[in-house]
């Protein structure tokens, strides 16, 4: 049994009220015995306060952070014998990139950087180029940074390197475009849950969502922390405010159960499924299926 904690909660650009949070947040989980513990994307020095693609200068970008500078350090330090997996600004050779990290007291376990980049930062952020999965104390892991989970294959990688859980670890706002009287009907909020759910059904994994609350520039997030099984059921959850949702899972037993009829990966036809380049990829020994049509001829035919 494996104690699981995702957290809802604010940061600033303020680098060292930022420390002071996340420490205190981290001896919390040690005194709920907690051993899994998602905080947000921001953790340390907060998000941009704009995603407007127009805007000539950058929308309020964060303090960029070395991964191996003292800030990472320090929460080294703190984490002893918990994995704690939080996003931060890079300083990618000059260049800000969201990247998210999951650390012990002996260090760095692993790193994802960003892959997928909303119209908003594109301009501004360097993104990352691939998906792995890692070994941490408390088995195979695999994280994401918000927007990536609105991609299934980002989620599918981690689940076919070895993942059995997925940490997603988000600074994901309320619509700008869209807005809602209600949170629980905001656009995004929705597509946030959506995604949750999905993912963890779809790969038969156990999924674990942090995300920021409150406010930075004209953004709102809304929280929504959460764990869910590999059925897509959500066994712990925060809502909008800031808080702690905490599950007590055997992460090995749920995947085992949820595959020992229907393995969706196991089950996957990877030579039927079309590609951008007209070409297929799978698994060796994938079934055989009819020829693919090139991406083009298919556009035509579905218009």
């Amino acid at each position: 049994m494996t104690r699981v904690a995702a957290v809802s909660g604010s940061f600033s650009h303020d680098l060292a009220f930022d420390l002071e949070r996340a420490t205190s947040i981290i001896e919390e989980a040690r005194e709920r015995e907690v051993e899994l513990l998602v905080l947000p994307h921001g953790v340390l020095g907060g998000y941009v306060g704009d995603l407007d693609p127009d805007l000539d200068d950058p929308p309020d970008v964060p303090p960029m952070v070395a991964l191996d500078g003292p800030e990472v350090a320090e929460l080294v330090a703190a984490a002893g014998d918990l994995v704690v997996c939080f996003g931060l600004t890079e300083d990618r050779g000059g260049r800000p990139g969201n990247t998210a990290v999951c650390v012990d007291g002996s260090g760095i376990l692993g790193v994802h950087r960003k892959v997928h980049l909303p119209p908003g930062e594109v301009r501004w952020y360097k993104p990352g180029d691939g998906c792995a999965a890692f070994d941490t104390p408390v088995g195979r892991i695999g994280m994401l940074v918000d927007y990536d989970k609105t991609f299934p294959e980002a989620a599918r990688s981690l689940a076919l390197d070895g993942a059995e859980l997925l940490a997603f670890v988000c600074a994901w706002p309320l619509s700008l475009t869209a807005q809602a009287a209600r949170v629980s009907q905001d656009r995004q909020s929705l597509l946030f849950e959506l995604y949750d759910r999905a993912r963890a059904a779809e790969n038969q994994v156990v999924v674990v969502t942090s995300n920021l609350t409150g406010g930075q520039g004209q953004l709102r997030f809304f929280g929504q922390a959460k764990v869910v099984q590999p059925d897509g059921q959500i066994v712990a959850r925060t809502g909008f405010r800031p808080g702690w949702a905490v599950a007590d899972i055997e992460v090995g037993t749920l995947v085992a159960n949820a595959r020992r009829r229907q393995h969706h990966l196991a089950e996957r036809r990877p030579r039927a499924y079309l590609q951008e380049s007209g070409s297929t990829v799978g698994l060796p020994g994938a079934g055989d299926a009819a020829p693919a049509r090139s991406a083009r001829s298919a556009g035509r035919a579905e218009r």
